[in-house]
């Protein structure tokens, strides 16, 4: 019987060197039946040295930045495989990545997502992720298990989990035309969070698999937030709410906006002086209050 085909999807935005050590990291990787989908998103490098160094790969030019989720949906809709692979281009993964995430798909009855366990790449020993709580209808927040954790073998049960990191997502193309492609509005932030929910009210489960595991670039140490990530983190964060939380329970969300966050948030900008963070900090939580035809998803139509 021969094995499925995975379709691994990444996406590259000025980000070149990362993409070839994530590129030569899947070299290595021991499963047989892969094909490898790099949607550059209108970079200002020239990514064709890409298929220069790695000509097996597939790279689809998109002539404007579409965001995460766009960048993904391009990905899946030109894929042809059984089940996609999202995942960082700032990752380099274990050889038994794609046999460990294969195998727990197939396993569970109603599994919809599977992710791995997530490292740091330049503290190996060191956990990002290890699973999920579920996102507080009320405050918009949840809590990863394992986060800067040491790795001691503690979190090495697989086991159901309420949101997948972004990082690293394996997914049935089954459940993607069951349930569309990811939402575009968000552009950066929560998409993959509402992805999860989306996968979730379809009646599937999300898992964690700690039986294979990515290295992740991204630095422990978070520095100060960019202008561009103050914006859609507030914009998002109640998009998301908007999306996901149903009436009476949306009313208690909205008073904890209106009358805590909003005014807290505001209040320490201000405190620091920073008041560049302070204007889109508000301008994303109106435009994510005002944004109509939010409910929209686009479906998977894949290209010949």
């Amino acid at each position: 019987m021969s094995k499925p085909l995975i379709s691994v999807i990444t996406i590259n935005f000025n980000g070149l060197v990362h993409t070839l050590d994530f590129l030569a990291s899947f070299q290595k990787v021991t499963y047989p039946h892969v094909e490898i989908i790099v949607v550059d998103n209108a970079s200002t490098e020239n990514p064709d040295e890409i298929l220069k160094r790695f000509p097996d790969t597939t790279l689809i030019k998109n002539p404007v930045n579409e965001g995460f989720a766009g960048g993904n949906n391009r990905g899946m809709e030109k894929a042809t495989g059984d089940y996609f692979f999202l995942i960082n281009n700032d990752t380099e993964v274990a050889p038994d990545i794609l046999e460990v995430l294969l195998q727990r798909i197939q396993r569970e009855e109603n599994a919809g997502l599977v992710c791995p366990k997530i490292l740091y790449h330049d503290a190996p020993d060191t956990i990002q992720y290890a699973g999920f709580t579920a996102i507080n209808p009320v405050t918009g927040r949840g809590k990863g298990k394992g986060y800067q954790e040491k790795d001691k073998g503690q979190y090495q049960k697989a086991e159901i989990t309420q949101l997948a990191h972004g990082a690293a997502m394996f997914i049935p193309k089954a459940v993607v035309k069951q349930i569309g492609m990811m939402a575009e509005l968000y552009f950066l932030y929560y998409e993959e969070m509402d992805y999860c929910e989306r996968i979730k009210k379809a009646g599937y489960e999300i898992w964690y698999e700690p039986g294979s595991y990515i290295l992740h670039k991204e630095s422990m140490s978070v520095g100060k937030n960019s202008l561009l990530k103050t914006y859609y983190m507030s914009r998002n964060r109640w998009l998301f709410l908007r999306r996901n939380v149903n009436w009476p329970l949306f009313f208690f969300t909205a008073a904890y906006y209106l009358l805590i966050a909003l005014p807290k948030n505001l209040l320490v900008f201000a405190l620091n002086a920073e008041w560049a963070h302070y204007k889109q900090y508000f301008k994303g939580f109106s435009d994510g209050l005002f944004m109509k035809n939010i409910r929209d998803n686009p479906t998977l139509k894949q290209q010949s």
